[in-house]
């Protein structure tokens, strides 16, 4: 969600190859992000009147939003928004965890999420960035099912979320690392043919670096911001990891 949606949508164009379809016209000014022909994201207008933190925001799927959205208040989150219809692609709402990190949650009916993974400028992982993992891992394994797989380590607190026993997600805890003017939130990863060309073409295009690039098992990565200050990762996955 951002301010200014044709600035960001040329910002994106340029940096992953995106182009841009409207719809579904129950979200107000909203267009999906289309890499040949397959969707990959969605961007959506802020409301004037509405000063939100601009960021990518990652849809969790269910088989019920409104059940999900029950268990979230249950599990001391809070529902933001909805649950409520996006037309024929399926229904939504946007919650928070009881540690404040803002996530979506998909019932997908005729748009089941990301058509197209692996590749340059599609979705490549979704991490919770947060203090410590003990609390807020109890919670997403309850709301929606998941396992966790702890990394053993007396430094490292790292815990990978698992559905049907594959990866989906992690959680992450930096103590007193997290931002202090963002506090707990997700991260999204960002497939990239180059990391440095990508962080260089950023630049360009007026976003700015967060965090250099770094090299890390699991790939080459770095940290930028777009026009609007919405952060994420790219990342040149190993294929070898």
């Amino acid at each position: 969600m951002v301010h200014d949606l044709t600035a960001t949508q040329e910002f994106y164009a340029a940096l992953f190859g995106w182009e841009f379809r409207p719809g579904p016209e129950q979200l107000g000014p909203y267009v999906r992000a289309l890499l040949d022909g397959h969707e990959v994201a969605g961007i959506g207008r802020l409301p004037d009147d509405r000063h939100l933190p601009v960021a990518w925001t990652p849809y969790l799927a269910s088989d019920d939003a409104g059940e999900t959205a029950d268990a979230v208040r249950h599990c001391g989150g809070t529902v933001g928004v909805g649950p409520l219809d996006a037309g024929e692609a399926g229904r939504l709402a946007i919650a928070s965890d009881p540690s404040g990190a803002v996530f979506g949650i998909w019932q997908a009916a005729g748009h089941l999420g990301t058509a197209v993974v692996g590749r340059p400028g599609t979705p490549a992982w979704n991490e919770l960035v947060t203090r410590e993992t003990a609390g807020v891992v109890k919670f997403y394994q309850t709301v929606f099912g998941c396992i966790d797989e702890p990394v053993v380590s007396a430094d490292f607190d790292y815990v990978t979320l698992h559905v049907g026993g594959r990866p989906v997600a992690a959680v992450h805890g930096v103590g007193q690392a997290l931002p202090r003017d963002r506090g707990p939130h997700w991260m999204t990863y960002f497939e990239v043919a180059d990391v440095d060309e990508t962080v260089n073409r950023v630049i360009e295009l007026g976003g700015h670096v967060v965090k250099p690039t770094w090299d890390d098992p699991q790939g080459r990565m770095a940290t930028v911001a777009d026009l609007e200050g919405a952060v994420f990762t790219v990342v040149h996955s190993r294929t070898d990891a």
